[in-house]
């Protein structure tokens, strides 16, 4: 479906938004019928978008008239970008934005009560075509536009859409923030894998593919994670000791329950 875009600018070129082209290009998404406005482009990414024949510029001019708008910058600066984007305002035109805690009604406000407007909640694994992104509509969004934003979103991992707009900050604080946890524990077992005697390049070594297979391990298998726990752990082994480490007084889940509390009160008042 994404083949058949005619124009789709994209505001913002930041992480989440060059991962997310960069997922679309590859599925076949017609370079010369995007444009990326952003004023501040990195060098490496100018040589990307020249490499791949896309347009990108401060602005992009008034009779590109696109049929996809996506909002990539950050929800601090949104209400500034917004008021030079309402002329795109238009019964077929769509604006999809990724920007975190922003609400629908403060898009309608600025482009109108008649805009289309769907929040889409990505994560930077998009950018290999493995991400996970939550959508939710307003009421002007037809059902065209919500299979558009679905299949944009699906082209580069999975994607759900939900009706209650509210938990949206939950979803980011979860998989939208979640990749950096989850990076942040590739460099903690890195670490600890160093202080107990490994060279560091192994311990990356180790961590990575660690992850990487129980990931994929997770995601092939009918069980539930408890359950492929309970699989590798033999009564009093080495797992047994590392787990009642992470499980004793349940303290890894509740470090997790603080931090994803953390990052949606964060989502909240960027809102």
């Amino acid at each position: 479906m994404i083949k058949h875009i005619d124009r789709l600018l994209l505001v913002g070129a930041g992480k989440m938004g060059s991962a997310m082209l960069n997922g679309w290009l590859k599925a076949g998404l017609n370079p010369n019928g995007v444009y990326v406005q952003d004023p501040h482009i990195t060098p490496d990414m100018a040589q990307y978008l020249q490499q791949n024949n896309v347009a990108f510029g401060d602005a992009a001019p008034a009779i590109f008239n696109p049929e996809v708008i996506i909002l990539a910058v950050k929800p601090q600066v949104m209400d500034a970008v917004l008021p030079h984007l309402k002329a795109f305002t238009n019964p077929k035109s769509l604006f999809i934005s990724v920007a975190a805690g922003k609400k629908i009604n403060s898009y309608e406000n600025i482009l109108g009560s008649d805009a289309n407007i769907i929040r889409l909640m990505p994560n930077t694994p998009a950018a290999i075509g493995d991400g996970m992104s939550v959508l939710v509509g307003n009421k002007n969004a037809s059902q065209h536009h919500k299979k558009l934003a679905l299949a944009l979103a699906r082209t580069v991992g999975l994607a759900e859409y939900i009706d209650d707009e509210s938990l949206m900050d939950a979803v980011t604080a979860l998989s939208g923030s979640g990749p950096a946890y989850v990076f942040h524990m590739a460099e903690a077992m890195t670490k600890a894998g160093v202080e107990a005697g490994l060279p560091k390049p192994l311990a990356h070594t180790l961590a990575l593919q660690t992850i990487k297979g129980a990931g994929n391990l997770m995601a092939q298998s009918d069980d539930h994670p408890s359950i492929l726990r309970q699989n590798v752990t033999s009564p009093k082994g080495t797992t047994a000791a590392g787990l009642d480490i992470l499980m004793g007084n349940n303290a890894l889940e509740k470090l997790m329950i603080k931090t994803i509390a953390a990052a949606k009160q964060r989502g909240e008042e960027l809102g």
